[in-house]
């Protein structure tokens, strides 16, 4: 049997990993300034997560949601707490494309509506709303819901309202920074208003903090630079730092029903001790403030290299934006300066999504790099 080849792979074999340090089969190291999509929030192996997960699997790694599992329990009561979002309650799940699903699922078995409001370029994982940053057509052929999304232009608050007053709309799904679309954002003023006129029409407001939650704004969550409040919060990516999880944060005015919503791995005691470890070492370590320094540090930085444009996104969420297309630029970085690097739809972006503790002196080998790679 063959994989099935629907993935472009860079001639690099990881074997080995630990903090952004990534070894391959012939003993090169190369430094991860990418994290798997976000998804490396507090290091390769990092220390304490590595016990917890060998601890936890002396005890039982999984077991179904038919029985009770306080390690749920123990989790949705630190979210809460360092997220500032204790008048939520949590889903797990195993993904950001299934936290999108059910938070989709859940706006239209409220509301009895079926319409979703979306914004270009933004994605929201394999779904019926990621048609908005995928250039194949293959797949917006094959998502074949596409009908029952309509993808609006970010920031356009009158085309907004024009659609929102429609009344089959259940939900607005919105990014507080467009992750694989190139690092837009919404405006304060615009995500205000968004918020307001869900408010006023019965629609429920999801935010999509899969890639930008879990501190890499340098705020727990990427809508709380704007003073908003959401129905639905979708999770996943570096509340694992690997390992396969996903959540959604429901507003506690939203009851809940036996039946509603259903996950077979979702919450496992694994997934749990994963993400416990991580909120203990984001804590511990303080690094949503390191993400929040370095991202002004990173800014700082960008400002010595004249080909770049602009810096966009926050935290440690961040793009540099050139005039050129990136690709080439990301293929010099790999294989001759060893530094991971990201794309975008937008290719003329270069995403950085490191781990949240990285140092200034990392970046300072960063921009060396592409200083050298640019010249």
């Amino acid at each position: 049997m063959k994989l099935f080849d629907v993935y472009p792979l860079y001639n690099v074999t990881p074997v080995s990993a630990k903090g952004i340090v990534v070894t391959d089969d012939k003993g090169q190291d190369y430094l991860d300034f990418y994290g798997g999509h976000a998804v490396i929030s507090i290091g390769h192996t990092h220390p304490h997560y590595v016990k917890r997960l060998k601890d936890q699997l002396d005890k039982i790694g999984f077991y179904s949601n038919a029985v009770q599992n306080p390690l749920q329990e123990e989790l949705a009561e630190k979210l809460g707490v360092l997220s500032n979002c204790e008048d939520y309650n949590l889903f797990m799940c195993n993904s950001g494309a299934e936290a999108n699903e059910n938070a989709l699922k859940m706006a239209s078995f409220v509301t009895g509506k079926s319409k979703v409001i979306a914004f270009k370029n933004g994605f929201h994982g394999r779904t019926s709303a990621a048609v908005a940053a995928t250039d194949n057509p293959s797949i917006n052929a094959s998502i074949n819901l596409q009908q029952k999304v309509n993808f609006l232009e970010l920031n356009d608050i009158k085309g907004f309202k024009n659609e929102i007053v429609k009344k089959n709309i259940c939900a607005v799904i919105i990014e507080s920074i467009q992750g694989v679309g190139g690092l837009d954002e919404p405006t304060t003023e615009f995500f205000q208003k968004v918020a307001s006129l869900c408010k006023e029409n019965g629609v429920f407001l999801i935010a999509d903090e899969v890639q930008c939650g879990f501190g890499r704004s340098g705020k727990f969550f990427g809508f709380q630079h704007h003073n908003i409040q959401p129905d639905i919060i979708s999770i996943a990516k570096g509340m694992g730092n690997g390992f396969p999880v996903g959540g959604v944060l429901i507003h506690e005015s939203i009851s809940a029903k036996f039946g509603m919503l259903g996950t077979t791995f979702g919450g496992n005691h694994l997934a749990c001790v994963a993400t416990l470890a991580v909120l203990e070492v984001l804590e511990k370590e303080n690094l949503i403030q390191n993400a929040e320094e370095l991202g002004i540090y990173f800014n700082e930085k960008a400002k010595e290299i004249p080909q770049v444009k602009r810096v966009k996104g926050r935290g440690l969420m961040l793009g540099l934006e050139f005039d050129f297309q990136v690709a080439d630029l990301r293929k010099k970085l790999i294989y001759e300066h060893h530094l991971f690097t990201g794309g975008a739809k937008d290719k003329t972006v270069l995403r950085i999504l490191p781990a949240l503790n990285i140092t200034k002196q990392d970046l300072d080998i960063f921009f060396k790099a592409l200083k050298t790679a640019l010249a």
